[in-house]
């Protein structure tokens, strides 16, 4: 080969290269976003993908690639922090401001923000007025009930744990045994994870008589005070109260089975009752605050953020990420978000209307309290929080261990 031929290949491959890789991350014209969120169920996954999969349309330049890790989020989340590796987009998850401010790009000056919620703002924004996060919807977490079952077998949304025990033996007493009264997927550690969480408010925080939220965050909170939430988990499961797959079954079995009226009873709620109802529109699902505990308590809601949309510092595409939050905060599109997950918006010019609309009418009013773990607990309690609840149903674990177990854990990570 003569040198003026080298030379010309040699340019036009050069040539191509810039060509093909231009400012982009994938070298096909686009620049690729990477999007990691906590949703897990069917219903949640599918608005996400077809919000996404509209904007990619919108805007053929920017090409998004859409995670959902589920169980295993908080544990790639943080491999991700530890090596500085963050995702272009991510959920926050309930911790914008306490484990993730570090990573997140400050967010006040968009535009969106003068529609922001003040409940969710407050929630979203740090001490210098840095606000790490969008919020796609807000959470308002207590306990999803089959309607049609409670009214045909009489029973009155229960107020006290006390009256929740009772509900379940009557589903079980009333059905023939037919009717799991209360339903875990905790194949997925999070179902029991989200039983603890949310029944250790009335438990320990949100009592005059039983409060010790200053004990838990000072450090000296004993851990026998939490004894009484894997007894009653073990008393469930012992009368047969639980499915007896408990340990094992998967989150996406439980529309289903909620369709054909075989449960009662389960810890999630968001856009399971639009899926439920596309299987068999003649169940209806309700929602009801978290039981009170002690006698001078009153039930209450579990909230705060549920989906969020945080910009990594680090991403080399922080424009691109903003179009594509810019775009969800439309309103048109934040509606579709809401209605879609089944939960209440965040901004104030959005006028969502949601599957358990009826029920948070109903019980307008009731107090709202942050989760426990974010408020109380060091970071990196829910993976045993979760776990401990698989090992006590599967018989591995008494209750007593459990509180010792979930102290140690404790013990270990306040001091990091």
């Amino acid at each position: 080969m003569n040198k003026k031929m080298t030379l010309l290949l040699v340019s036009l491959s050069a040539a191509f290269v810039l060509s093909a890789c231009g400012n982009s991350a994938n070298g096909d014209g686009q620049t690729k976003l990477t999007l990691m969120s906590t949703a897990t169920n069917k219903a949640d996954q599918e608005i996400f993908k077809e919000v996404v999969s509209e904007f990619e349309e919108e805007n053929p330049d920017i090409d998004i690639e859409d995670t959902y890790p589920t169980d295993g989020y908080e544990e790639m989340a943080r491999v991700k922090m530890a090596a500085n590796d963050m995702p272009d987009l991510f959920d926050t998850h309930g911790w914008s401001t306490t484990r993730y401010a570090e990573y997140t790009e400050d967010l006040s000056d968009m535009a969106w923000t003068e529609n922001l919620d003040e409940a969710m703002a407050s929630i979203l924004t740090d001490e210098t007025g840095k606000l790490n996060a969008y919020p796609i919807n807000q959470a308002l977490d207590g306990i999803t009930y089959n309607k049609n079952l409670l009214d045909e077998y009489g029973i009155e949304p229960p107020e006290t744990f006390d009256e929740f025990m009772t509900a379940l033996e009557t589903v079980k007493e009333k059905s023939g045994g037919e009717v799991v009264p209360f339903w875990l997927g905790g194949s997925d550690k999070s179902q029991f994870g989200q039983y603890f969480d949310q029944f250790a408010t009335p438990l320990l925080i949100t009592s005059p008589s039983n409060s010790h939220g200053d004990a838990l965050l000072d450090g000296s909170f004993d851990w026998s005070n939490y004894t009484y939430l894997p007894e009653k988990l073990e008393e469930m499961n012992d009368k047969g109260l639980l499915n007896k797959d408990a340990v094992t079954a998967q989150t996406t079995q439980v529309a289903d089975l909620l369709a054909q009226n075989k449960v009662a009873f389960i810890m999630m709620s968001g856009s399971i009752g639009r899926e439920v109802s596309e299987l068999n529109p003649d169940v209806q699902l309700g929602t009801m605050p978290v039981p009170a505990i002690h006698e001078d308590d009153k039930p209450s809601w579990i909230g705060g953020e549920r989906f969020t949309l945080a910009i990594s510092k680090d991403s080399e595409y922080k424009e691109e990420a903003k179009k594509f939050i810019e775009y969800i905060a439309q309103p048109e599109v934040a509606k579709k978000f809401a209605e879609g997950t089944s939960l209440p918006d965040a901004l104030t010019n959005v006028d969502a209307d949601n599957y358990f609309a009826d029920f948070y009418n109903q019980y307008e009013g009731t107090r709202i309290e942050p989760y426990f773990d974010r408020a109380y607990l060091p970071s990196g309690m829910w993976d045993p929080m979760g776990a401990t609840g698989q090992e006590l149903v599967s018989g591995a674990m008494t209750p007593e261990q459990v509180s010792k177990k979930m102290n140690e854990e404790y013990s270990r990570l306040v001091k990091k």
